[in-house]
């Protein structure tokens, strides 16, 4: 079948309906496509998450040869891991536009609105961009829909729709890729790129990639390419061994922290880290990190590897100034962001068992003293609750659980009879309200917090999109699917 309504690919060059090559067929298939503006693109693509999630790279390779493959034209860094890939982009995303390349990062999900997951040089992709790519994919993706391979899902066609930004319309001198789910059948596993990353391997996603950490690691190590140098801040001896074993059957160079490279802390304060970095071409001492919590420091020291690694292997030029400026100045909002002063209220996503632990590490540190600490949070229904309860509730004085706006929402009644017992357990108990609106919750917990205190919500990060918008912007988020 001849596809009328592919993209012409030869000159980059983007109008409403794509280059200015316009065939009359194009043209028409962008009027069928039925989009009038940018928030029905966003419904379309949003909408698409009634199919759910569909592990597998058959529909993304359909759709990459009907779009005559843009990501063959682009280096991609590939990041996956249980935690810390947002963070690990920031970093890396920051220092390489600090030292003037031209950077795509697509990342998931969104704090505030649709555009921010396709980024380029720092700037969402413009709404009237997104919708003339919405208008040019939306036939495509309904050609494949009528097929046994059914209708790509929601993250395939955010996937598509940013390699058709960065391979047809920007062409970036690297892509910052940030995995979705897993990792070895997660769409974003059509590229083949110049790093790979795994950051760590956690409980998250089990009901889907493996009940076991080996099993999931198994997934993680799926990005791992022949001979393209991997990088891992992994700690588990079980899932090194996963992650070792794939890398040697792929002759894929390995570097671990730890062993290839490690640092040292040398201070920490609020928004100020410092930490001397060792590897295997050269050092850097008394590195500032921007970001806050002692795991920012082992994202950070991951994305350094990285940048040590492409100057080996890809000859990418980096000063040591702006790369310094870039590790400083590198924000992530949603983790450890301070949103108020007054009452302090820090939002934090940790949704799982190893993000739990973090974020008390990083509470009970010398940056977040405080008199009481009074903790909102919301979880979807297929998280690791008890593992997240466990390392949350020893710290907090008040818990308020609440309900995120998602269809996925776990009730905050049977959240709370999770916490129940194992509140119990500990001496003083916190005291465990209970109130399904997030925005009472919210009144409630900023009502509860005095200037000696310090609020935190936390939990899944449709939660955290809500509550964010709001105390910043007084609106509604778009959802951060």
């Amino acid at each position: 079948m001849i596809h009328e309504n592919r993209i012409n690919n030869g000159d980059g060059q983007s109008g409403e309906c794509g280059g200015h090559n316009r065939e009359t067929a194009d043209e028409t298939a962008c009027a069928e496509a039925g989009l009038a503006d940018y928030r029905a693109a966003v419904e379309w693509v949003t909408g698409l998450v009634s199919f759910g999630i569909k592990p597998g790279l058959k529909r993304m390779e359909r759709l990459m040869d009907m779009l005559d493959h843009p990501e063959r034209r682009l280096k991609f860094i590939h990041v996956a891991g249980t935690n810390g890939k947002g963070s690990t982009c920031a970093y890396l995303t920051k220092v390489l536009l600090a030292n003037g390349y031209d950077v795509g990062t697509f990342t998931s999900p969104y704090i505030e609105k649709y555009t921010n997951r396709i980024q380029y040089n720092g700037l969402d992709i413009p709404e009237a961009e997104l919708l003339a790519l919405c208008r040019r994919l939306k036939p495509l993706v309904e050609e494949i829909a009528a097929t046994e391979l059914e209708s790509p899902t929601m993250f395939e066609v955010s996937t598509a729709l940013a390699l058709m930004y960065y391979g047809t319309v920007t062409y970036p001198d690297y892509v910052v890729w940030e995995t979705g789910l897993g990792g070895r059948l997660d769409s974003t596993n059509i590229v083949t790129p110049a790093v790979c990353v795994i950051t760590n391997v956690g409980h998250d996603h089990m009901e889907v990639l493996g009940d076991t950490l080996p099993k999931v690691a198994a997934e993680k190590a799926g990005i791992i390419k022949s001979g393209v140098p991997v990088v891992t801040a992994c700690e588990q001896l079980e899932v090194l061994e996963v992650i070792r074993a794939k890398a040697a059957e792929l002759h894929a160079p390995l570097y671990e922290l730890g062993r290839q490279f490690s640092y040292e802390v040398e201070s920490v304060e609020l928004n100020r880290q410092t930490i001397h970095w060792n590897g295997p071409f050269c050092p850097y001492r008394n590195l500032v990190v921007g970001l806050n919590g002692p795991h920012q420091l082992k994202n950070a020291s991951v994305a350094l590897m990285v940048i040590e690694v492409l100057r080996q292997y890809q000859a990418l030029m980096v000063e040591e100034e702006p790369l310094y400026a870039g590790f400083a100045e590198a924000r992530w909002p949603g983790r450890l962001e301070l949103v108020s002063d007054s009452p302090r209220v820090l939002l934090d996503g940790a949704h799982n068992p190893e993000g739990a632990e973090s974020l008390a590490r990083a509470l009970e540190g010398p940056a977040y003293t405080r008199r009481k600490l009074h903790l909102m949070m919301g979880m979807i229904s297929t998280k690791n609750h008890t593992g997240y309860l466990e390392h949350i509730l020893p710290i907090a004085d008040t818990v308020i659980f609440t309900e995120p706006d998602f269809h996925k929402k776990l009730d905050a009644v049977k959240l709370a009879e999770l916490a129940m017992p194992l509140a119990s357990r500990i001496s003083p108990q916190p005291d465990i309200l209970i109130e399904p609106d997030w925005k009472t919750a919210l009144e409630r917990l900023i009502a509860l917090t005095s200037p000696e205190d310090l609020a935190v919500v936390s939990g899944t990060l449709y939660l955290i999109s809500d509550v964010r918008t709001w105390m910043l912007y007084h609106t509604d988020s778009e959802k951060g699917w």
